[in-house]
Parts: structure tokens; sequence; C-alpha cells
């Protein structure tokens, strides 16, 4: 009785609850996805899903699998402050729909600090998350003061701020490609500093201290709100701005606040990411990003925990990069894109699951609680 009562107590446990979410999330999806491989061609399915789930592990060469555990880092590391930057909004009320537009605002100020500018790496990332603070305080300034919803102001303002950064990275860009210049060649002082990091790693120059920036706003991050008054103001103004304005805490200056620090994060993000001079900017890109959305997900599989945001992130990342070892002669390299999407669409029901299963225990405590009575009775 004593060991039914420990599960169940455990079972109540709110972080227990989002761990057995998210790995039925992912196991649905990655059997959704094994379903899908097996209809388009059913003798590669079982290599597929193989590839897709080893990704650096295809190399038999343990030098080989380090270099690319690396750089499968290097992005998770960028998709993890993107999805601090939205889980940091919704803990305080707010959907930033707009990650993804500020991330772009912040690989825009990053490569043109750099290039632009000349600027070393520790000016351009701070002008990286200021810029992006700002674009993400616009929208908490219309939310705030003008009741505008932030999912519109956000959305809006992703579109402006992709082709305000095509225009203004076309005067940093080669002249023969559409894409921005080489940093390692351009500028190598916007490069961030690998601290030996790329050592660990089979000499992987892309390796940099913006893995231990990320995991350390994850920390950071989750201090902030469970630990400190501030926090506490930002959670409190989001769930009732009314009764926060009662109790004397300035709400209009918290919803504000809460938009440009998830700004802030998302610039973050990019500066992660275009700073260790693993991708280019292309200057003609008629699409937004998918890192800031795919913040989202991450966010919601982590149970918006920036803890677990750490290992969600890793994880979309991991099976992302995966799909470029699948055999191309019978499946999309996109395939792997398809089943994290099907895992993204899952995770939504993390919190129907977590609803569901405390409704489960509390009947079953009634249950209890009736026969006990009814024992009770009949003594």
């Amino acid at each position: 009785m004593q060991t039914d009562r420990k599960r169940e107590s455990l079972l109540r446990n709110s972080g227990v609850q989002t761990i057995i979410g998210s790995l039925l999330c992912i196991a649905i999806g990655l059997l959704i996805g094994y379903v899908v491989l097996l209809i388009i061609n059913p003798a590669g399915a079982g290599g597929a899903i193989a590839a897709i789930l080893k990704n650096y592990f295809y190399y038999p060469s343990h030098v080989a699998v380090l270099k690319y555990l690396g750089t499968t880092l290097v992005k998770a590391s960028a998709l993890l402050v993107c999805s601090l930057s939205v889980l940091f909004a919704w803990k305080v009320g707010l959907f930033n729909i707009g990650v993804a537009g500020q991330y772009v605002i912040g690989a825009g100020a990053s490569l043109y600090c750099a290039l632009g500018l000349n600027m070393p790496w520790y000016v351009c990332l701070i002008a990286t998350m200021v810029c992006a603070a700002l674009v993400g305080g616009i929208s908490g300034a219309l939310k705030a003061y003008f009741n505008v919803n932030e999912v519109i102001s956000c959305i809006m303002l992703n579109w402006i701020g992709l082709y305000a950064v095509n225009m203004l990275l076309n005067t940093v860009k080669e002249q023969s490609t559409p894409y921005t210049k080489s940093l390692s060649n351009a500028n190598s002082s916007a490069l961030l500093p690998n601290m030996g990091l790329d050592k660990i790693f089979s000499n992987n120059e892309f390796v940099t201290v913006g893995i231990l920036f990320a995991v350390l706003a994850a920390i950071i991050v989750w201090v902030l709100l469970d630990r400190t008054k501030f926090g506490f103001e930002l959670k409190a103004t989001g769930l009732n701005k009314h009764a926060a304005r009662y109790c004397g805490m300035r709400e209009k200056r918290n919803i504000i606040l809460a938009m440009m620090i998830s700004g802030a994060l998302a610039g973050l993000g990019a500066a992660v990411l275009f700073l260790c001079g693993i991708e280019q900017w292309m200057v003609q890109m008629t699409s937004i990003p998918s890192m800031g959305f795919n913040g989202i997900a991450a966010a919601f599989l982590g149970g918006s925990h920036p803890i677990g945001a750490i290992f969600s992130s890793y994880f979309i990342q991991h099976i992302t990069s995966g799909g470029s070892y699948v055999d191309k002669a019978m499946y999309s390299a996109q395939i792997s894109d398809l089943i994290s999407a099907f895992i993204i669409y899952l995770c939504g029901f993390v919190f129907f699951f977590k609803g569901w299963l405390g409704r489960l225990l509390d009947k079953r405590d009634e249950k209890r609680a009736a026969a006990q009575e009814k024992g009770g009775k009949a003594q």
C-alpha cells in the first residue's frame, strides 16, 4: 500500500508528469514517422529511422563522431536559447510568436556589426541582444499601452524584420553569391572564442563558448523566474495584470520588460549560431528561418521549464541533423523534418496528458476514500 501511495505521489509531481508526457510524444511521433517511411518504401524504413536516431553515430570513426557531435551541439544551443525566449514570455502570460523575427533581427545585427562595422565578438553579442530586445519591446509596449495582441504585432514584425535585415546585409554580402561574407575571412575578431572547446570535439572550429552561454542562459532564466522577486512579479502580472496593479506592481513595465528579455534571448540564439561562423545569411531569403518557430516546440516539449528545454532542444536538433544520413535514393532528407513536425504537433498534448493524469489520480483517490468510508461503517 505504501509503495502504491509513493508511486501516486511521484506521478502527481509536475516534473514527472512532463517527462512522461514528453516521452510519449516522442514515441508516438517516431512511430507515426516509421509508418510514413513504411508507406513510402517498406524496404528501407528500419534503416532510415535508425539513421535519424543515430545521427553522428553513423560514423565508425570516434574522431568523426566527436566532430559532428560538436556541430549538433552548436545548432542545439541556438535552438535552446530560442526556446528559452518562448518559455520566458509564456511564463509571464505572453505568447511570443515573434521569436523568429527577433532571431532574424539578432542575425542581422550580429553580422552587420561584424562585417560592416568590424566590431569584436563581445560588442557584436551585446548589440545583437539589444537590437532584438528593442524589437521585442515594441510588441510589449503595444500590448501594455494599447492592448494590441502580441501575436498579431509579432507576426507583422517578423516580416518587417526579415526584409529589413535582407536589405541591411546586402551591403556586406559576397560579390559572387547571395550570402554574406565569411567571418573567418572578413573579421575573425568577431568569431566567438573557442576556449579549448574545439579541441574536445576533434578540432571542430565551430564549437565555441556559445554553447556555454546557452546553458548559462537556461540556468539564469530558471533562477530569475522561480527564485527572485522580479520573476514573481512578472508571473503575477501574466496571471492577472489587474490584480498585479492592485498589489502595487507596475504591470505595464513588467509586460514590456518581459518581452524585451524574451527578445534579447532570441537575439542571443542568433549570435550563438552566426558568430561561430557555421552559417552565412542569404540576403535573398523570402521565408523566416525555422529556428525561432522550432523554439516553440522545444519549449513545450521540455515542459516549459528552462532545464527541460536543454534536453528537448538537443533531441529536436539531433533528429533534424540525423535526416542527412537517410538513404537519399529511397527518401528525402526532409523526412527527419516531417518526424520532427509530428513530435512538435504532439507537444501540445503534454498539457492535456498532465490534466488527464491528474483527473485519473483524483478519481482513484475518491474511490479509495469511499471504500475506506464503507469499511469504517461496516465495522
